[in-house]
């Protein structure tokens, strides 16, 4: 049975069903999320119920259903994209795939503005979509509320039943008014309070219920999740029972490992090891280029090292010790962490042998159910120093994710057309539409003047459009070093050291650039991506490269969870110097601005 008073989230395996879940508890009401197959029996008790986004489509054999049942346990029922249809399918209404599908931005008109949850809010406004399914037909005792421009029936209502459905995430902070048309739903639930403020005593309980009289051997990479999960340990269990690893991997920032020390000096962390193991890394990757294989190699080895250097230190599974990390709910969700998530990629804190281990009972991961935003507030709490809860985002398998690796030129056999100049660049990265994987091309677009540096504002529209309307391609990027296509050269090959020495400049000019405007904390992350091609012409410092030629793109965003995302705009001048400084770094030719929002691109290209 379910907690009498809460909100249910039926988790129909979209991407956000965590999210909705973290958004009701912000918002004074406990959430707790069960599969979508749950009977109406179990959910006796419930204030309110939603139903989440999710991959597949309702007509599909297989696809997640519903207990109709829970209709009729006079409770209010929201669905949310996936939720929205299976309302309507369940109900006897019609959903087909829809002319065009939506990724992104999209905005909606009310057409029934008595509707509790559109009551005094703006006539048109804009939303999040990520579909490619609509409801056609409504179930009868509805009424369509809101609509798009290609989405005749974007809202449904039904007043008797206090049913409600929604074709976009309002869930995500990219839709506006989003939380208001919650906090709408919610409050018509009446359930009972919670609040978040004991949440830290919350996860310290749980730390000492599951590890017991064990002990902890914590992987740290120095990032904002694993330094507060690591501390967070330190503080409930006390540094007699963790001890932590940082494995140079080789594929760290400039400086990074150093930095990581110095950070934790004034912490008075002292049961920290840092591991020289770059050589293995760079072994275990020769001749490696399919994304996922690189994922799963170098979580392989974290945990070989992990093993070797626990079994140097006598710290034995037998003996009482168990495995940390710092997995946040992102990194579980898009490795298909729910019974209907789709695999969007392999968190290397989720390959087999983790897995394995975690299905033993040996893995405590404290911020599993955590957000980004909820891990720094944490970290805070625990006294952390603010440039160090604040860090960006950095992937556990640090640059390896953002060296993009290929044997020769992947081009797609149908292009699609775009109509202004423009290049479709010879490797594939990974997207996430209609909660599900992609894995396609970028195109570049040119600006065809001199001024490479200002975005055209049609140009951050198509990324929206060309994704949506052209299958081959999933995210969009403008070029800041070239005015008009040129002839490109491909450098084949795998990770190597050299390659990693080449983006770790690129990356530290980028943030030293950043710190240097203020606009460190204003942009969430920033990814840096090195890419295999360069121009046939590469100019002076190409001339002097030993790596061959490559291409950057620099990639920020602006996320509070990481499940969504905006390309953040930058000004020209910032634009210009990061552009000017990198092409000057011998082996890079070419520098893009990625444009994509996630959906329907991911924050990393890999």
């Amino acid at each position: 049975m379910v907690r009498k008073g809460s909100i249910v989230i039926l988790d129909c395996g979209g991407q956000y069903a965590h999210l909705i879940g973290n958004r009701v508890r912000r918002l004074g009401a406990f959430s707790e999320i069960r599969v979508a197959e749950t009977s109406a029996k179990e959910l006796t008790g419930a204030a309110g119920i939603i139903l989440s986004g999710g991959p597949q489509s309702v007509y599909e054999q297989g696809s997640p259903q519903i207990d109709p049942v829970i209709f009729d346990l006079g409770v209010p029922v929201l669905g949310i994209c996936y939720g929205h249809q299976l309302i309507a399918h369940t109900l006897g209404g019609e959903v087909k795939p829809g002319k065009i599908k939506e990724y992104g931005h999209a905005d909606i008109t009310i057409t029934q503005p008595q509707s509790p949850l559109f009551s005094g809010l703006p006539k048109m406004y804009g939303v999040w979509m990520s579909h490619g399914d609509e409801v056609k037909v409504l179930p009868a005792g509805f009424i369509c509320t809101a609509s798009s421009d290609t989405c005749n029936i974007a809202s449904m209502w039904n007043e008797e039943r206090r049913i409600f459905g929604v074709q976009f995430h309002l869930e995500v902070t990219h839709t506006q008014h989003g939380m208001e048309m919650l906090k709408r739903f919610v409050d018509l639930c009446k359930p009972a309070p919670w609040s978040i403020e004991s949440y830290a005593k919350e996860i310290g309980r749980q730390i000492r219920e599951e590890v017991k009289d064990r002990k902890v051997f914590m992987l740290v990479s120095g990032g904002v999740d694993s330094t507060v999960a690591f501390t967070l340990l330190n503080e409930v269990l006390g540094r007699g029972r963790v001890q932590g690893l940082l494995v140079d991997t080789g594929l760290m920032r400039k400086n990074e490992v150093v930095g990581i020390q110095e950070a934790f000096e004034p912490l008075q962390i002292t049961n920290l090891r840092i591991e020289d193991a770059s050589d293995e890394f760079f072994a275990a990757l020769k001749g490696v280029y399919d994304p996922e294989e690189k994922r799963k190699r170098i979580g392989d080895l974290f945990l070989k090292v992990q093993k070797r250097v626990s079994e140097e230190m006598h710290l034995k599974v037998e003996d009482g010790w168990m495995l940390g990390q710092g997995t946040i709910y992102p990194d579980t969700i898009e490795t298909g962490g729910t019974k209907h998530a789709d695999h969007i990629k392999t968190h290397h804190n989720r390959v087999q042998a983790v897995q394995d281990m975690i299905d033993a009972g040996l893995v405590i991961e404290p911020l599993k159910d955590l957000y980004k935003d909820e891990v720094r507030k944490l970290g805070e709490e625990l006294g952390l120093p603010h440039d160090l809860v604040w860090r960006h985002p950095f992937p556990g398998p640090g640059l390896g994710v953002r060296i993009l690796c290929a044997e020769e030129p992947n081009l797609p056999k149908e292009k699609g057309s775009v109509a202004i100049p423009h290049l479709v660049l010879p490797v594939r990265s990974v997207g996430v539409q209609g909660d599900g994987r992609t894995y396609r091309h970028a195109v570049a677009l040119f600006s065809a003047s001199e001024d490479t540096f200002n975005v055209p504002h049609a140009f951050r529209s198509m990324a929206t459009t060309i994704p949506n309307t052209v299958p081959a391609f999933n995210r969009v990027v403008f070029c800041t070093s070239h005015a008009e296509p040129p002839s490109i050269v491909f450098t084949p090959g795998a990770i190597t050291r050299e390659r990693a020495d080449l983006l770790r400049e690129a990356d530290a000019v980028v943030h030293e650039e950043l710190r240097r405007t203020d606009l460190y904390e204003t942009v969430w992350q920033f990814p840096v991506v090195l890419l295999p091609f360069g121009t046939r012409d590469g100019g002076p410092a190409s001339a002097k490269a030993t790596v061959g030629r490559h291409s950057i793109v620099l990639r920020p965003v602006e996320s509070q969870e990481a499940m969504t995302a905006n390309a953040a705009a930058l000004p020209a001048t910032l634009i210009r110097r990061m552009t000017e400084r990198i092409l000057s770094i011998p082996g890079i030719d070419m520098v893009f601005l990625d444009l994509t929002s996630k959906p329907p691109g991911t924050i990393e290209w890999e």
